[in-house]
């Protein structure tokens, strides 16, 4: 807090004015009163120092981007606000979610949106949809993408560096976790993807996973002397990573193929 010296001569005039009303008796005491109270507005008007650009920063930068928010976006939005009261400025969560790979009967890899994620799934990579504002664009900036499981333990924890340029932008994780034969995951239940830009939570999302089937049947056949079920995976499969863009795309003519 600091006292701005340009506004002394105004308020030496205005003490002045009260003071002679208040000693003269010139003035009643509704007058009076409302004398002492524009001194005392003006005296905090002097030391509290208005900053239009914290201002703008405070406010949502674009009512449209708002409005493009999906459900997952608002929730996580929402938790994120909850746990802490720093976010980035300028920039805003448009969607958030989890991208599971699948290995089908015939040995195909489908992809999966959803918030539903089975462990017999090949993996899972998690997505963000950003709105940047022109302030606070053409800059490097760190994404932090975790899951953490029902027991409280991080699973998964990815950091990229990305250039942020103004408007919409698709980020997708490098990598995934596996989900398939991961023996360090602690069972299904209910999970958390958390994701930060710049050390700050722009979403905290929950989502649910479902039991194994292909381990229980195996678990089954051997508590039973059988041999275990043979698993239809195609280990030739590329892993390399693909943009958001593709793996919507793909998903889209899945769609339309059924």
């Amino acid at each position: 807090m600091r006292f701005r010296r340009r506004n002394t001569a105004w308020l030496a005039a205005l003490t002045a004015i009260t003071s002679v009303a208040i000693v003269a008796g010139a003035a009643n005491p509704a007058a009076i009163i409302l004398l002492v109270g524009l001194l005392g507005v003006a005296l905090a008007a002097s030391f509290i120092e208005v900053q239009p650009r914290r201002l703008r920063e405070a406010i949502p930068s674009s009512p449209l981007a708002m409005m493009r928010m999906s459900a997952q976006a608002r929730e996580a939005s929402e938790r994120a606000r909850r746990r802490s009261s720093f976010a980035p400025p300028g920039i805003n969560l448009l969607d958030i979610g989890l991208i599971s790979l699948v290995t089908s009967s015939d040995g195909s890899m489908t992809m999966r949106r959803g918030r539903q994620i089975s462990l017999d799934d090949k993996g899972v990579r998690p997505y963000i949809t950003l709105n940047i504002d022109p302030q606070s664009a053409d800059r490097n900036a760190t994404i932090r993408f975790e899951i953490i499981d029902h027991t409280g333990q991080t699973q998964y924890v990815h950091e990229m560096k990305t250039f942020l340029r103004d408007g919409e932008m698709n980020i997708l994780a490098d990598t995934q976790l596996p989900l398939l034969d991961n023996d360090r995951l602690p069972g299904a239940g209910d999970w958390d993807l958390r994701v930060s830009v710049d050390n700050m939570t722009v979403g905290l999302l929950g989502f649910n996973t479902t039991p194994s089937l292909i381990a229980r049947s195996r678990q089954f056949a051997s508590d039973h002397g059988d041999d275990a079920p043979t698993r239809l995976q195609d280990d030739t499969a590329d892993d390399s990573p693909m943009t958001l863009e593709d793996l919507m795309r793909a998903a889209d003519k899945q769609r339309q193929r059924r």
